[in-house]
């Protein structure tokens, strides 16, 4: 079974719930997030992505990507290259995200301006990915027994039914690899994906609300096609992350050696 992506965890931004309590385990929460990690989310996938990065001020950056995800049983495998702009072009991101709780999942980014590929450590997943709101430990996976869940109510978002969640690391390990201490999760109820969450940081005091802005059927998976993520400090906006996937499809059997660090070396296909 696949674990959680946590680019795909969004929260309310009006829920005033007072969490200043002592959590133990909820049953139901942790059902219903099994039923989110074994939703179905296509394999074989390929799709191309912008990624806008605007700045306080505003200011905006683009880059292009080309995506490529593959299942291997239980394990899943991704990369992804840089196409534009033209300065970083064919840098290279590829992760294996695995199922068995005791393994670290894999993670490695290629700069062809250095001509070399850098494994990323446990220690540096908390860091931004590619100058976004996302951390590398964003572009991964987690395990469910690695956190305590609570359901803290019901409601509503953009006329659809959603439990609200909460997240809590079990460890102090695991909220430094993720630099998350806390997460609340809004979770459909009639198709079990999470379409909003809210991340507190562990350092800089920073706090990042994400949005499911764009939610699409493609061929009979549920896709987030667009998502905006901002960062802020002390309710004042700090940077801003909007994610666009098009051109999605699945099932494009595509090749198993496509997921080597040989393969994220030669660049774009």
């Amino acid at each position: 079974m696949k674990k959680i992506a946590i680019l795909s965890i969004l929260i309310s931004l009006w829920l005033g719930i007072n969490l200043s309590f002592c959590m133990a385990d909820d049953e139901k929460a942790r059902q219903i997030m099994q039923k989110v990690e074994d939703r179905d989310d296509g394999d074989n996938m390929t799709s191309d992505m912008l990624m806008v990065l605007i700045d306080k001020n505003n200011k905006e950056r683009k880059k292009y990507f080309q995506n490529f995800s593959k299942d291997f049983g239980k394990d899943s495998k991704r990369i992804m290259f840089v196409k534009s702009p033209s300065q970083i072009k064919n840098t290279g991101f590829l992760t294996f995200d695995y199922d068995d709780e005791s393994k670290d999942d894999d993670q490695w980014l290629f700069l062809p301006a250095l001509g070399k590929t850098k494994r990323i450590a446990s220690t540096d997943k908390s860091s931004s990915f590619m100058g976004s709101d996302l951390n590398y430990s964003d572009m991964t996976g987690r395990n469910l027994e690695d956190y305590d869940f609570k359901l803290l109510k019901e409601s509503k978002i953009n006329g659809h039914d959603v439990w609200l969640i909460l997240s809590l690391p079990r460890t102090k390990e695991i909220e430094d690899e993720t630099g998350y201490k806390k997460v609340i999760l809004a979770v459909r109820k009639d198709n079990y994906v999470v379409v909003r969450g809210k991340m507190w940081t562990s350092e800089g005091g920073f706090t990042k609300y994400l949005d499911v802005q764009k939610l699409e059927l493609i061929d009979g998976i549920w896709v987030a096609t667009q998502n905006h993520i901002i960062k802020k400090r002390n309710k004042v906006i700090k940077h801003q992350t909007l994610l666009k996937l098009s051109s999605v499809k699945f099932a494009q059997g595509l090749d198993e050696n496509i997921f080597t660090i040989r393969r994220l070396e030669k660049g774009l296909f």
